[in-house]
């Protein structure tokens, strides 16, 4: 059982407050990004991108409709799980506008929440300041403007699974495999916290996580589609999604996989090793390829096998053991397993790199607060070399240089600087200075 904190302890959470002036221009971002989603609808030919998905999928269990192609060579629009239909199906019934109003409120929410949580959890032993406090936000205001601009729901899952690791840090473990499973029964790539969540023996939200997601994919839908249809469609979701993979893509959508919008591991790893075209999105693109060596698809795969092999064992060397796990180092540890569950999705486009926020913020505390002048300096450049290289992904730049993977590359940095913390923390540094400090003669 855990005491209160108070909201001006570290770790506390806060509410909003209308006398913060930076809280005041988080709600008139939030206003702006709302209008530039309802504006196109009310005053346009209606808002593009997600949107109109989103309300289909929900309009489709309101009339009992199908959520799949029954052959799954056809091409999927929707292609996430049954679940989040019909979640979206109750708003949708009051019709666009309202179904709209309500995904930019939950963008707005999870954007405070993820901002409070990340502050929250950075293991530091000192409040931030206000513009501390919103320099995450503020870094990473291209990635939210994505989120309501699609309507993706990747900002949202972000808040649950920082909301997850707040509870299973209270000792919540049921009510954290929860978030964690809802999570993943929205858009599945958030159960890679599983093997993390093994690893460190976290067994009670192993175990609710895995009974929630049964219970999410199977049980709750049954009651609206049907317990039979939706097995059905569950099945052809899987075979769709995950049982079609092969040379040409994965997931629905061929032409993004291999292509420059996707930096996820698997994908920058074959267009290194294999001569695919990374203009693929766009047929009136010239070809063009990066490969440095030219091997099969099978063995390709392998590659993507061995390097995320090897990613995971350099994880788990830097992990600090039971004993000597802290606060500090757990939000460290934590903010290595959000880069690594960002690329580690079979499809990382650029808006799911919104996912760096928690890391982005641990750093940015050590950065300000670590008492060793040389360590907040390399933390600094560090956090400038990853955030100039998420630079490169704008308008302004070619898209070679995703195709590349410069998002991926900053991720690299900000783990393998987190790794570093974890390894040098400023106790031992200080243990360190003072032994030898007494081995030397008087």
């Amino acid at each position: 059982m855990t005491t209160a904190r108070s909201p001006n302890k570290p770790g506390a959470l806060r509410a909003l407050s209308l006398r913060a002036p930076l809280d005041l221009l988080f709600l008139f971002c939030c206003l702006i990004l709302t209008a530039d989603v309802l504006g196109p609808e009310i005053f346009g030919h209606g808002k593009t991108k997600d949107y109109a998905l989103w309300y289909w999928a929900g309009q489709q269990v309101l009339h009992g409709g199908a959520l799949y192609p029954s052959d799954i060579r056809n091409q999927f629009e929707f292609i996430y799980p049954p679940l989040p239909a019909i979640l979206l199906a109750i708003p949708s019934w009051f019709g666009k506008i309202p179904l709209y109003v309500v995904l930019s409120i939950l963008n707005a929410v999870a954007w405070w929440y993820t901002g409070m949580l990340s502050n929250a959890m950075t293991g530091a032993d000192r409040k931030p300041g206000p513009w501390l406090e919103a320099l995450p936000a503020l870094v990473t205001v291209t990635f939210v403007f994505d989120m309501f601009d699609l309507g993706q729901p990747n900002l949202v899952l972000l808040a649950m699974m920082l909301w997850g690791f707040r509870l299973l840090q209270h000792r919540r473990s049921w009510s954290a495999g929860f978030m964690f499973a809802l999570a993943t029964a929205i858009k599945v790539f958030p159960v890679a916290v599983l093997p993390y969540l093994v690893w460190r023996r976290q067994w009670a939200a192993v175990v609710s996580m895995l009974a929630f997601i049964g219970i999410l994919l199977y049980i709750v839908p049954a009651p609206i589609r049907g317990f039979e249809r939706n097995a059905a469609e569950l099945n052809t979701w899987y075979q769709g999604m995950v049982g079609s993979s092969s040379e040409k893509g994965f997931g629905q959508r061929d032409e993004q996989n291999w292509s420059w919008v996707n930096q996820s591991i698997i994908a920058v790893t074959h267009r290194l090793v294999r001569p695919i075209n990374f203009n693929l999105e766009d047929p009136g693109k010239p070809v063009r390829t990066m490969n440095i060596i030219d091997v099969d698809y099978k063995t390709a795969n392998w590659i993507v096998l061995a390097v995320s092999v090897l990613l995971g064992l350099g994880f788990i060397a830097v992990m600090p053991s039971q004993r000597q796990r802290t606060a500090r180092s757990d939000a460290e540890e934590l903010g290595i397993l959000f880069c690594l569950m960002t690329v580690a999705s079979p499809l990382a486009r650029q808006y799911y790199f919104m996912w760096l926020f928690f890391p982005l913020t641990v750093l940015m505390h050590r950065a300000a607060f670590d008492a060793r002048p040389k360590v907040q300096l390399g933390s600094w450049l560090a956090l400038g070399a990853a955030g100039i290289l998420m630079l490169l992904s704008l308008p302004p730049f070619p898209n070679a240089i995703q195709a590349w993977g410069n998002n991926l590359a900053a991720t690299a940095i900000l783990a393998v600087t987190l790794a570093w913390h974890i390894r040098h923390p400023p106790d031992a540094a200080s243990s360190d200075a003072a032994a030898e400090l007494k081995s030397q003669p008087s």
